[in-house]
């Protein structure tokens, strides 16, 4: 069975990035948007019988890609996949994962259902909830960032270092990265005010006279983020901060809001695509290689 690569128009260099790791090239398609708002997609290329993986990470705006990737899937289909993978680097209403008030829908779950109709696997990388994997009816391949960001960060990092997590949430996640850079790790309770506004209330550890390396699976608005670093420099931090992250959404004036604070340094993948410029120091841990190695392993099993 041949292997094909296809990709929507949310992060095509990370897709030209796994193609040039597997040594294929990319299915030719054309994705246009007609002035009602529609979208007409179409996939130039014959893919009868081939084991295809289409790469669209639901990304910012997220019902747009969401959509595009729907119907790639269904043009992917039309032109004879054989097998269809779906690989969402970031997966879009993560967030969603439960219901506060009861009223309201669960959008994880739903999107999760929406896959499934359209795809035989889906692969994806940091979902802001692991539990979210329960929704999947289809085969999951949960990847991991978290090895290749703290490589990224052990060559810089004081043995006086110390890393944060800058809510409850991301704990656990944090704890992975001490475990792996040999560090202790601080915490920050919080309280959210609203999408965009949280109150800070509580650091938890030692962190006066330390450099923080505060992590998360993703950045937003980057409101958690910069009430994190507030307060932490508040208790007596270092300003040498050093911020974390899979998933670099930074939407709205994120980065203009983060640089006000100098970071020293910023680590995130390409799960999303980021225009190059910013006021930000940020590094880039690229994730198509390993993207493309899980492919590759993926393919084996049915070739």
């Amino acid at each position: 069975m041949r292997l094909s690569i296809v990709t929507g128009r949310a992060n095509p260099l990370l897709a030209e990035a796994i193609a040039s790791a597997l040594d294929v090239e990319l299915t030719s398609c054309t994705v246009e948007d007609f002035p009602d708002g529609e979208l007409q997609v179409e996939v130039n290329d014959m893919l009868r019988g081939n084991d295809v993986y289409l790469v669209q990470p639901t990304s910012p705006p997220v019902s747009n890609h969401l959509l595009e990737l729907l119907l790639l899937a269904d043009a992917c289909r039309r032109r004879g996949a054989d097998r269809l993978t779906a690989v969402v680097p970031y997966f879009g209403y993560a967030r969603q994962d439960r219901r506060v008030r009861g009223t309201e829908a669960v959008g994880a779950r739903l999107v999760a259902d929406l896959l499934y109709t359209r795809f035989d696997r889906i692969l994806t990388v940091d979902l802001h909830n692991p539990a979210i994997e329960g929704f999947f009816s289809a085969h999951l391949e949960h990847l991991s960032a978290v090895p290749l960001l703290a490589d990224a960060l052990r060559g810089s990092l004081s043995r006086n270092s110390i890393i944060v997590a800058p809510d409850l949430g991301a704990v656990k996640l944090s704890q992975r990265y001490a475990d792996l850079l040999n560090l202790p790790v601080a915490y920050i309770r919080k309280v959210r005010l609203s999408g965009r506004k949280v109150s800070i209330r509580h650091v938890v550890g030692e962190v006066s006279n330390r450099p923080p390396v505060v992590i998360d699976d993703m950045i937003s608005t980057g409101g958690t983020m910069v009430s994190a670093i507030e307060a932490l420099l508040d208790h007596g931090c270092l300003p040498e901060i050093t911020i974390a992250a899979t998933h670099a959404l930074l939407v709205s004036d994120a980065a203009e809001r983060l640089s006000r604070l100098k970071p020293r340094r910023m680590i995130v993948t390409d799960t999303v695509f980021r225009p190059p410029e910013t006021p930000l120091p940020i590094e880039t841990a690229g994730v198509g290689q390993m993207i493309a190695d899980s492919i590759k392993r993926m393919h084996e099993t049915c070739a």
